[in-house]
């Protein structure tokens, strides 16, 4: 099947909500053709992916409740199996989006924007394994936190502060410290620096730009307030 035939069926399947056969054609894309992946390509390969591990994300933290919960003991073994089952499809999942960035993305990715996007995306998806990994010495959060750190000295030397794509960044890397690493101090700090640096900026932000960097920026203002107010 040719490039343009499978992006088209992957933009089909995401109408149709078929995130599952969305990634699969996407994951092609990626493994099949020698062509480095536009920002439009790396969004649908992000949607895809990104669709697939929110259900079971969401899944995970239900399942979780239920067995914090759970009384009666032979339910409370049938939750945990359950869990640790979810558990399997997120590690499994996760190490499929890495893998495929490691090895069919970057390697032909020439341009800064996208190295930086696809580095932060590394991140995003070592920190959802992060999230169930209750080991102390957890790998996830170390190579979570390579991958932003990677990300962040791109984008904070070769972006505007107004850029969405630095100010996504600095949304999950600063969740990222807050939720995975424990740092709320440092959380604070990064999110509060990239809102106030994005404010200085905002004259010279375009309208293109405008939308998405506005409620990226309230986002990191909702946190800021947040995380203040829980360390209070």
């Amino acid at each position: 099947m040719d490039r343009d035939t499978l992006i088209f069926l992957a933009r089909l399947a995401e109408v149709a909500e078929r995130y599952g056969e969305m990634m699969d054609h996407m994951k092609a894309v990626a493994v099949n053709f020698e062509d480095e992946l536009s920002t439009e390509d790396g969004n649908l390969i992000a949607v895809a992916f990104k669709n697939e591990m929110v259900s079971r994300r969401a899944a995970w933290r239900v399942i979780q409740a239920m067995e914090s919960n759970a009384k009666d003991l032979d339910q409370a073994a049938a939750i945990h199996a359950y869990r640790l089952n979810i558990e399997g499809e997120v590690r499994e999942l996760g190490q499929e989006v890495l893998a495929t960035i490691d090895d069919h993305i970057l390697p032909k990715t020439t341009s800064v924007e996208s190295q930086a996007f696809f580095h932060k995306m590394k991140g995003d998806y070592y920190r959802y394994m992060a999230e169930i990994d209750t080991q102390s010495n957890n790998e996830s959060a170390k190579l979570g936190l390579a991958s932003y750190d990677k990300a962040w000295s791109v984008v904070t030397t070769e972006l505007p502060p107004t850029h969405p794509l630095r100010l996504g960044l600095a949304l999950n890397f600063s969740v990222f410290y807050s939720d995975i690493m424990n740092s709320p101090d440092r959380a604070i700090q990064l999110a509060k620096q990239s809102f106030d640096d994005a404010i200085e900026d905002l004259e010279a932000l375009s309208e293109d730009n405008y939308r998405d960097a506005t409620l990226i920026m309230q986002m990191l203002r909702d946190n800021v307030t947040l995380w203040l107010s829980s360390a209070a």
